[in-house]
């Protein structure tokens, strides 16, 4: 399969199996997903691997972070969560907009990978990903913030993944507007002049 077969293909998978790629085969997929563009290759990112009482971990601290009495479920949803969490460096060059940037390039590429090898993933957020008691769960520095988990496990058998709708990328892909364009060429023809 073509990397434009897989990319078409993808799906996000709500339920899944309890079944999730070994840690061997999750860091072959995670060294792969780390050749992402990277500024300055200041390696922006880590990920944080979330298996059996890890999850029961996190639904309490999404409980704190909620006021609720009791843990959430939502963890439990996949047997493998992959926290992505945004690992800011210090850089003149790179602004944290571009880092963060990275991070989410990775999880998403990590994410076409695990799809592409048969697994279910989908990408879920929430606004207590933000939360000082998610936060300590996961034992972010002062320099590092959340950005989400992908939720990985099997794909259900006969289950077929949800339709998309297609994306209609000549309303997507723009071209710079007219006058600046022709502002450009004004430009050139003077500098050709002198």
């Amino acid at each position: 399969m073509s990397a434009l077969d897989a990319v078409r293909a993808r799906q996000s998978w709500s339920k899944v199996e309890d079944t999730a790629p070994t840690r061997e085969e999750l860091l072959t997929f995670v060294a792969a997903a780390g050749r992402v563009a990277d500024h300055s290759s200041l390696r922006p990112w880590r990920l944080i691997e979330l298996r059996g009482a890890d999850r029961e971990v996190l639904g309490a601290a999404i409980a704190k972070a909620q006021g609720d009495s009791s843990p959430s479920s939502k963890p439990l949803r996949a047997p493998l969560l992959i926290a992505v969490v945004a690992s800011y460096r210090k850089s003149e060059k790179v602004p944290r907009w571009e880092q963060e940037a990275v991070a989410s390039g990775v999880a998403h590429v990590l994410s076409l990978l695990l799809d592409e090898a048969g697994w279910g993933v989908i990408w879920r957020t929430g606004h207590y990903t933000r939360a000082k008691a998610v936060a300590k769960a996961h034992g972010l520095g002062k320099n590092e913030e959340l950005l989400g988990w992908l939720y990985v496990g099997g794909k259900p058998e006969g289950k077929k993944p949800g339709r998309r709708k297609s994306v209609d990328a000549r309303k997507l892909v723009t071209r710079l507007p007219a006058a600046s364009t022709e502002k450009a060429k004004k430009k050139k023809k003077k500098k050709k002049k002198k």
